[in-house]
């Protein structure tokens, strides 16, 4: 074992911090290029072509093209466990963002830009100021693609051409051994609406399904002989209202979340419509819960269907597993943002909570140790126009050094620390466990609503 691995801890993270610091304009700026050109999932393509230059820059070796845009790059000095540091290289779609592009209609409005710049910032930080040498282990750095669960058409047809298994990236990268032999993971999100340098961790979030639903109608003119047509606008309507009608079935303690849009509503107002699209997601805190909302999903669109005579096909899609956060890793991010932010900022979020959001990074936490945390400096409401990092230094900065002094935790002396939460943790899937579940989660039914008929 390398000499000095006993060394204090504080010396090691004063380290750390002044090479963040010397190098705060860079992290922000890099950020901010990320900010001015957003790409959505599976099209990040330029950012991933950035985060590898900037990985180079300090010296490390890529693997990129994981997850068809995902990169991982490790670096060590010393033998023992590895930690990972994850960045999220997609943006949503949010037209009206002032970053938006053009075309696209992509926009960082949910601060994943941050969280790119904020993980090559702690890499900056642990690299440039030596500390790997006194440490028992490595860091794995993992630019991921695609978490927002958007574009799921343009998704599954990247499915069906063969490109990608799974349509969250995470979920893909497990496949492609892109979380091999990593002991426990981290990542930091930008909060929402708060603009004060704040920290919020624990708790958890919802998983989901994904669903597309397609009503197939007959066409007709829409003046002159409507009786003629079967309106698959209406039986998407009809299905629609029925979904409305399930929420006072759903328990508030399993915080589902049901939200269906139309992607296409015909296609000229003097035909009957023959063919309508609607996308959906069907959230939960738990998979049992989860299913009983998206059967009655589907029997809602079977109603719409059976109600017009049309016909419907349902896609179910595997999406996001629920969050769990490792107890004792966000005891220690937040002990480490203590050292950064006002004491009365912090908040430790009960292990009960549940958010209704969702995100990939719970299928991670389904397999190992692994820390969430939220950060404040924000201005406006996440996936909105108005979505803004205000406090840079916070949101950049201090997330950089939190996650690079937990690095330093975690592998410090021995490593013992992580070794301990190793230890005391018991995944709840294995690889091959978890992918076989995410292979049951693709389903596609057919159903005529025209073959019910009456007495």
């Amino acid at each position: 074992m390398a000499g000095g691995l006993d060394m204090n801890t504080e010396q090691l993270k004063q380290r750390v911090s002044q090479q963040i610091d010397d190098s705060a304009q860079v992290i922000i700026d890099f950020g901010k290029d990320i900010l001015e050109h957003p790409e959505l999932g599976y099209k990040e393509f330029r950012t991933s072509r950035k985060v590898k230059g900037f990985m180079e820059g300090l010296g490390l070796a890529v693997k990129d093209g994981l997850a068809i845009t995902g990169l991982r790059s490790d670096f060590r000095e010393n033998a023992g466990p590895t930690v990972a540091i994850l960045g999220e290289l997609d943006a949503v779609l949010c037209p009206e963002h002032p970053f938006a592009d053009k075309t696209t209609g992509a926009a960082h409005a949910c601060g994943h830009n941050v969280q790119v710049s904020a993980m090559l910032g702690s890499a900056v930080g642990l690299l440039k100021s030596g500390v790997m040498r006194e440490l028992a282990g490595g860091v794995a750095l993992i630019a991921v693609p695609s978490e927002e669960f958007v574009e799921i058409e343009f998704r599954r047809g990247l499915r069906e051409a063969g490109k990608i298994e799974f349509l969250a990236g995470k979920q893909e990268m497990v496949k492609d051994g892109a979380f091999d032999g990593i002991d426990a993971a981290m990542m930091i999100h930008t909060d929402s609406s708060t603009t004060q340098p704040s920290v919020r961790a624990g708790g958890s979030s919802n998983g989901f399904m994904g669903k597309t639903a397609r009503f197939l109608g007959k066409e007709a003119h829409a003046g002159g002989s409507p009786h003629t047509g079967i309106n698959a606008l209406s039986a998407a309507n009809i299905a629609f209202m029925a979904i409305q009608a399930q929420r006072e079935t759903f328990r508030d303690a399993d915080v589902v979340r049901v939200h269906p849009i139309f992607t296409k509503g015909g296609d000229l107002v003097n035909i009957i419509p023959a063919e309508v699209k609607m996308e959906m997601h069907v959230r939960a805190r738990t998979a049992e819960a989860m299913l009983d909302a998206a059967r009655k999903v589907d029997r809602a669109l079977r109603a719409g269907a059976v109600g017009m005579g049309a016909t419907v096909e349902i896609h179910t899609l595997t999406g996001h597993l629920p969050l769990v956060n490792d107890p004792e890793l966000v005891d220690l991010f937040l002990e480490n943002e203590g050292c950064l932010v006002p004491a009365q900022h912090l908040n430790r979020v009960p292990d009960t909570e549940v958010s209704g959001g969702t995100t990939d990074m719970g299928d991670i936490s389904q397999l190992m140790p692994a820390v969430h945390p939220h950060v404040g400096g924000v201005l406006g409401s996440g996936h909105s126009k108005d979505y803004e990092v205000v406090n840079e230094a916070h949101a950049y900065i201090n997330s950089a050094k939190a996650m690079a002094f937990l690095v330093i935790d975690l592998l410090a002396n021995g490593a013992e620390r992580i070794k301990g939460i190793k230890a005391g943790h018991k995944p709840i899937y294995t690889k091959s466990g978890y992918l076989a579940l995410l292979r049951k989660g693709f389903s596609y039914e057919k159903f005529e609503g025209a073959s019910i008929t009456g007495p």
